[in-house]
């Protein structure tokens, strides 16, 4: 009775080729995660991804799919244009050219149609590449599918002769059997030009979940996809046989076709190919004037150091050579060159510190640097920043850690107003070698309960009641079963009412699948050659962005060896860049680079609340906090920021006590009474973390890092 029950529930003859995923956006509700548990819980040999108009799980699949012992195959259905009729065609890739040629085609569809289009190539794109490409026909939903619900028999069959004579043995004729609309009669159409015309069938199963009990749920998502309601009668709608199906249950379906079925079986050993993670690449910044990309930049480096120096310090160059300081900042500055040289990052701090300079030099105002880039006393050099490290503690490694490698990630701030000529500047320097990031809406909880709450035709004040129940925390998001179990209220409805039964019961098997595409808020990536060589491409033709998205997500994207670089746009750098203008309406030399961070006015000010406007310090809160700790230097306001948050909050008495006097500070150790002593004993930075490992156990800076990452992680360890 047991191997009889594994032989019905076998999936290793039958080649499921037309995977949806839920990057099918509102038609897929299959996560590729779901998908290799279940490939590896019934050892399944090979499995194919068949998303419609993308390839955006093309990498997460090939690489999710590979761990579990399942040969991934690699697919997508790309509409095409034939005689003003627009439809899909699945495509499979034999070899990395037949991907290559299909990530150029995925692309070329939303790069070359305008916004009053269907994302699509030409039929000519596709006949002009045919080279390790299988192509099939289509469901009754496809291109051919549509020529024959409209009676263009005519030109299925030419469009079946052009693929027969370009594709060879690699074009076969798809029969499939779901069930729905017009798809037996399509089957006897293509059977008997399969016959006459000697084209191969082969059996398919579109795919769009994984378990036949998602069916309602599914329907649900295609009526959210195309906004339209359950009740609809005229609505887009799939049969119930969508789901992956047996071994078993695909040959008693395919009983009468034999030859279809042993196409099917045949057709994985085609295929020789899988997309891999690559190395970072970046552009190549060497020159034949300038040296390598190394020698730029510690020539840069360092010259940017003696301007430092000159304006900053008002060294003039003849007394740097005896200079202590100098000599201080020059060991360090090589040091760091030493560790981004051998970790082979040269040119991405040449590539931000470009467009850094040209951002300045066009007037467009650039933040001072934030987060763990600011430790890099290269970045300050280059003018990436403007936070000198030394003088704030700030240590290098925070950023960019030999012990433990990982990218380095500068988070650039520009003018919100101004931002778009940013990207202007790298198209034209970088052309189709930059690109912005896709991200995906996701069907969350609030949101998966009023979009389900409206196909399902319940009113908005019902379903708006039942949603406000759903806290709202994006800094600590909860998932709709969580929720659930949270909220009485939201149970005693469950309980006694059907409709909210059937609501949460369609949400919670919705929950988290994509909904719609995005583009990264601040995320860039630039390569060294055409991005298509890399990832499929991406553009959203209703919008004005400048630059196309990657079809990759950011963790895609850099699996896939493209570097991110961040462009953030900040209002208050607008508002500051507008306030200095007004100014200078007065004071045409006044520049805001030039004023006195130790005005005590300006404190006064700060000590009495009047922040109003003020960026990170005008909430009530803030305002309360300053009037009580009353700052009369800088690093206050650093300290003040930092601890204002759950948590550090507790500390802010602690170091105003301190500060005025009212309590000695607590050093815990005499050793580290250097490190706490700019903060009265209270432990703030992360930089001080690494400090007191290094002075406490004999710690290097890398290893420093990683106590420190390891003490900032959010999630818990299970044991």
């Amino acid at each position: 009775m047991v191997v009889l029950s594994q032989l019905m529930e076998s999936y290793n003859k039958f080649n499921h080729l037309k995977i949806h995923s839920q990057y099918s956006i509102c038609e897929g509700a299959l996560k590729i995660n779901d998908l290799s548990d279940f490939c590896k819980k019934k050892k399944i040999k090979a499995i194919g991804l068949s998303d419609t108009s993308n390839l955006c799980g093309a990498l997460e699949f090939s690489e999710n799919i590979s761990k579990v012992g399942t040969q991934p195959i690699l697919g997508t259905q790309i509409n095409f244009k034939y005689k003003n009729e627009y439809g899909l065609l699945p495509l499979i890739a034999k070899t990395k050219k037949g991907y290559s040629s299909m990530v150029n085609l995925s692309s070329k569809s939303f790069l070359d149609s305008d916004n009053y289009e269907v994302p699509h190539c030409e039929i000519k794109d596709l006949i002009d590449n045919p080279e390790d490409i299988i192509l099939l026909s289509g469901s009754i939903n496809g291109l051919l599918g549509n020529l024959f619900n409209k009676g263009k028999f005519d030109d299925i069959v030419e469009l079946y002769n052009i693929f027969k004579d370009k594709f060879k043995n690699n074009f076969y004729i798809e029969i499939q059997r779901h069930n729905d609309i017009n798809e037996k009669s399509f089957e006897l159409f293509n059977l008997n030009k399969s016959k006459n015309l000697e084209i191969p069938i082969i059996a398919t199963n579109e795919i769009y979940y994984i378990d036949k009990n998602m069916y309602e749920a599914h329907d649900a998502l295609i009526c959210i996809g195309n906004k339209t309601y359950l009740n609809d009668e005229n609505r887009k709608k799939f049969s119930d046989q969508h789901y992956l199906k047996t071994d078993k249950q695909m040959e008693e379906l395919f009983y009468d076709l034999p030859e279809a079925l042993e196409n099917n079986y045949n057709l994985v050993f085609k295929i020789n190919f899988k997309p891999k993670s690559s190395k970072p690449v970046l552009p190549d910044i060497s020159s034949d004037k300038g040296g390598s990309s190394d020698e730029i930049l510690r020539d840069q480096s360092l010259k940017g150091l003696i301007d430092k120096f000159c304006k900053i310090f008002k060294t003039s160059v003849s007394e740097l050579e005896n200079n202590k300081e100098f000599k201080k900042y020059k060991i360090r500055l090589l040091h760091e060159i030493k560790i981004i040289t051998e970790m082979k990052y040269s040119s991405y701090f040449l590539i931000v510190s470009d467009y850094i300079k040209w951002a300045k030099s066009q007037d467009i105002p650039v933040g001072p640097g934030r987060g763990s880039g600011a430790g890099s006393l290269v970045a300050w050099c280059l003018y990436i920043t403007d936070v000198d490290p030394i003088k704030f503690n700030l240590i290098f490694e925070r950023f960019l850690n030999p012990d433990r490698i990982s990218m380095p990630d500068f988070d650039i701030d520009f003018c919100e107003e101004k931002r778009d000529q940013v990207f202007e500047y790298l198209s034209k320097k970088y052309k189709d070698s930059v690109a912005h990031i896709i991200t995906f809406g996701k069907l969350k909880a609030r949101m998966v309960i009023r979009d389900v709450g409206r196909v399902l035709g319940l009113s908005y004040g019902f379903v708006d009641s039942i949603s406000k129940m759903i806290p709202f925390d994006p800094s600590r998001p909860q998932n709709l079963t969580d929720c659930i179990n949270n909220e009485p209220r939201l149970q005693k409805l469950i309980k006694e009412d059907p409709r909210v039964k059937k609501l949460t019961d369609l949400s919670l098997k919705l929950e988290g699948l994509n909904r719609n595409f995005a583009t990264h808020a601040a995320g860039v990536v630039i390569s060294d050659k055409k991005l298509t060589e890399y990832v499929p491409l991406y553009k959203d033709n209703s919008t004005d962005l400048l630059l196309p998205s990657t079809q990759f997500d950011m963790y895609s994207a850099e699996n896939a060896g493209l570097i991110k670089f961040d462009f953030l746009g900040l209002k208050t750098l607008t508002v500051i860049n507008k306030t200095e203008n007004k100014i200078k309406e007065k004071d045409p030399k006044f520049n805001i680079s030039n004023i006195n961070y130790n005005d005590q006015n300006v404190f006064n000010l700060l000590s009495e609340g009047n922040t109003v406007g003020l960026f990170q310090l005008e909430s009530s809160g803030m305002r309360d906090a300053l009037m009580q700790m009353k700052p009369n230097h800088l690093e206050d306001i650093i300290a003040l920021v930092a601890l204002y948050r759950p948590g550090p909050m507790a500390n802010i008495k602690t170091y105003n006590d301190c500060k005025h006097g009212e309590q000695e500070p607590d050093y815990l150790h005499p050793l580290l009474e250097t490190i706490l002593k700019p903060t009265y004993g209270v432990i703030i930075y992360q930089e001080q973390v690494m400090q007191i490992a290094q002075k406490l156990s004999g710690f290097t800076a890398g290893e420093a890092d990683i106590l420190r990452r390891a003490m900032g992680k959010k999630k818990k360890i299970r044991t």
